[in-house]
């Protein structure tokens, strides 16, 4: 029986995804390297150190995790600023889990100081969720289980009772992996790369009540 939700940040809560593109976009600028957007789809979902070290790497360019990352946060916060909100159906969604006693927690693997300007920029950080994880809280990020092994403990509860709601292709791997339900949302991948979730649609203003009552 299903007692928690934990949800995926970006792609999920928030569409923060051209702002975190573009400031990497901008960072690598600065250190003389031209870098493309789609150059970063691949690690959509996968943490910053993967999403920027990725590109890099792609491009056989230096990378320093340190100094890099939080060149780009500084970047997208200043892209960010006043911009983010809340992606379709989130408060509501949100409202109807805590109508049915629903734990809810956060788990993204972004770096905590990214989380907390989504949070804080999409009005989400006011005591809405019970715990909250990011991607410096684990060692593996998706598509590997940990982040959400570690949400449901920061609740209390057993992976199997936990739904979890992702965009990513890693992510719904890693949901599946760690024994979770999933719904995944169409708002970064097709539906049809996002086929082992248990249910798909297009955003959370489209999710029924059957992924939250099992």
């Amino acid at each position: 029986m299903i007692k928690g939700v934990i949800f995926d940040m970006d792609g999920v809560l928030v569409d923060s995804e051209c702002y975190i593109c573009e400031a990497g976009v901008k960072m690598f600028a600065e250190k003389g390297l031209r870098v493309k957007p789609e150059d970063f789809k691949e690690f959509t979902g996968m943490g910053e150190d993967r999403y920027l070290g990725g590109v890099a790497k792609k491009y056989n360019f230096p990378f320093n995790a340190g100094k890099d990352k939080a060149r780009t946060y500084a970047i997208y916060e200043q892209l960010a600023a006043n911009k983010l909100n809340p992606l379709p159906g989130v408060f509501a969604f949100i409202e109807k889990c805590r109508a049915h006693n629903l734990n809810l927690a956060v788990a993204s693997s972004a770096d905590k100081v990214k989380v907390e300007i989504n949070l804080r920029e999409t009005g989400l950080n006011n005591n809405v969720f019970d715990f909250v994880v990011n991607g410096q809280n684990v060692h593996r990020k998706k598509p590997y289980p940990d982040i959400f092994i570690k949400a449901s403990q920061g609740l209390g509860l057993h992976p199997r009772e936990c739904l979890v709601v992702e965009d990513s292709v890693s992510g719904v791997r890693a949901a599946i992996s760690a024994g979770c339900k999933c719904l995944a949302l169409t708002t970064s991948f097709s539906s049809d790369r996002l086929m082992e979730a248990d249910w798909i649609v297009q955003d959370l203003s489209f999710a029924t009540d059957d992924c939250i009552t099992w």
